[in-house]
């Protein structure tokens, strides 16, 4: 896999925390939690979860592009807010950097973050095969999967008839 590669966004907090913006390892990369702040570590977009939803993806996909990966690379993010009712504009955010490359998420409220101003903190996994899939590693794929398609279709599940899709 390889050795370590430690990320820093150079923000105050990391050597005080004593973290890294991201860690890649081999193919794998971890994205601390990223919050809305610019180079200087103020938090941008006071009062607005868009904004900051939007700032955190900028921060991650800095950092990301850093370690060689892209938000293309991206396979599960997790959102901390504190007012979840907000949730679809922290969505619209999301669903901006993300919409062609679904990752696997979850939105989860917090009471509050390190700031107080802070509205939003996202971190982001990404992984990025040695080999970029392809025709022929999709096709396997496909025709793997289709004998376990054949099955399910002929087992009716709870009790529920089965019916061709």
């Amino acid at each position: 896999m390889g050795d370590f590669m430690r990320i820093s966004s150079g923000t105050p907090w990391e050597p005080v925390a004593g973290y890294s913006r991201a860690v890649r390892f081999g193919n794998f990369v971890a994205v601390s939690g990223t919050t809305a702040t610019d180079d200087r570590g103020l938090v941008i977009g006071e009062g607005q979860m868009y904004v900051q939803a939007r700032q955190a993806l900028i921060n991650i996909s800095s950092a990301l592009e850093r370690a060689g990966l892209s938000m293309r690379d991206v396979v599960r993010t997790r959102m901390f807010v504190t007012d979840i009712s907000r949730f679809a504009e922290a969505a619209r955010a999301h669903r901006e950097f993300f919409g062609e490359t679904p990752p696997a998420t979850t939105m989860v409220e917090v009471r509050r973050l390190v700031n107080p101003r802070m509205l939003i903190e996202i971190e982001a996994d990404a992984y990025v095969a040695e080999n970029p899939v392809g025709e022929a590693r999709e096709e396997s794929r496909v025709a793997a999967s289709a004998p376990a398609r054949k099955r399910a279709a002929k087992k009716p599940r709870g009790g529920a008839k089965s019916r061709p899709r």
